[in-house]
């Protein structure tokens, strides 16, 4: 193994970790991303992510790094197991960077592979979830999460939702933003009612998750049947945009008791997937 020894947080070697944001990771640093925790880690390996470089706290190597190294030598060959840098700090050293006293001493560095296109996507997935501006990395993991675990083939994402391939929202998902297809939508075409036209350009009939007066429930038989089907899901708080659900094939709601009129959209989104897998 190629263990580099960091002694100071400040170290050049120490920038894509601590100091550059995720943003400037993804445009500056060639389309770098990091993931954080032994089974998001081997996720995106077992999936094509190219490891860069890795930090790990010293107390963990024998532990949560271990299986970390069988998947690169499994995966990616033994010359890069032993090629890899693998920085390696004392647990005092690392603790305070930004958000990752919360996870247990284990970073990597990868490289984003090519996205797909929106074409591309709409044209070989038939059951999809759309997230219409979500914002929060936690609930795009929940809900990139549910679909992959319910059978869903994949997530189409407008412009400002958040990118899945952030720190937080791959954590939050397992690595599951790896393993599923996603695309996102370029900010021209983000436009709630672009995206309906979108989609119903390549056959799918949208379902928005909202109540009103003519929603129906989300055990509908009726919606199930469709061969391509688009669930839209939006921002917690506001929900869809109006002209949105008005735009909408189908609006759904989920029935509810003890006067509790939503659910978090992660939550929602996990009972529609269900819903939408069951055999007709």
């Amino acid at each position: 193994m190629n263990f580099i020894t960091i002694n100071d947080i400040n170290a050049a070697e120490m920038d894509i970790f601590a100091r550059a944001t995720e943003n400037q990771l993804k445009s500056h640093y060639d389309g770098i991303f990091l993931a954080e925790s032994a089974s998001v880690i081997q996720r995106a390996i077992e999936n094509g992510y190219e490891p860069v470089s890795m930090l790990v706290e010293r107390g963990r190597i024998d532990v949560e790094a271990k299986p970390v190294f069988e998947t690169l030598e499994q995966y990616c060959g033994s010359e890069m197991l032993h090629s890899l840098p693998v920085y390696v700090a004392e647990h005092d050293l690392v603790i305070n960077m930004t958000g990752h006293a919360l996870v247990r001493g284990l970073w990597m560095a990868l490289r984003r592979k090519p996205t797909l296109s929106v074409q591309d996507f709409c044209r070989d997935n038939k059951r999809i979830a759309v997230l219409v501006d979500v914002t929060s990395p936690l609930n795009v993991g929940a809900i990139f999460r549910s679909a992959a675990a319910l059978g869903m083939d994949g997530v189409l994402l407008t412009h400002a939702s958040v990118d899945p391939m952030t720190r937080r929202a791959a954590r939050v998902s397992m690595g599951t933003v790896f393993q599923i297809p996603w695309a996102q939508i370029p900010l021209e075409d983000s436009d709630g009612l672009n995206v309906i036209d979108i989609l119903h350009s390549y056959g799918y009939k949208t379902v928005a998750m909202a109540l009103t007066d003519d929603s129906v429930s989300v055990d509908s038989d009726e919606i199930r049947a469709n061969e391509k089907v688009a669930i839209m899901l939006g921002t917690e708080g506001t929900g869809l945009p109006k002209d949105v659900i008005a735009a909408s094939d189908y609006r759904v709601k989920i029935p509810m008791y003890h006067n509790v009129d939503s659910l978090n959209v992660a939550a929602a989104s996990a009972i529609s997937f269900w819903e939408l897998m069951k055999q007709s």
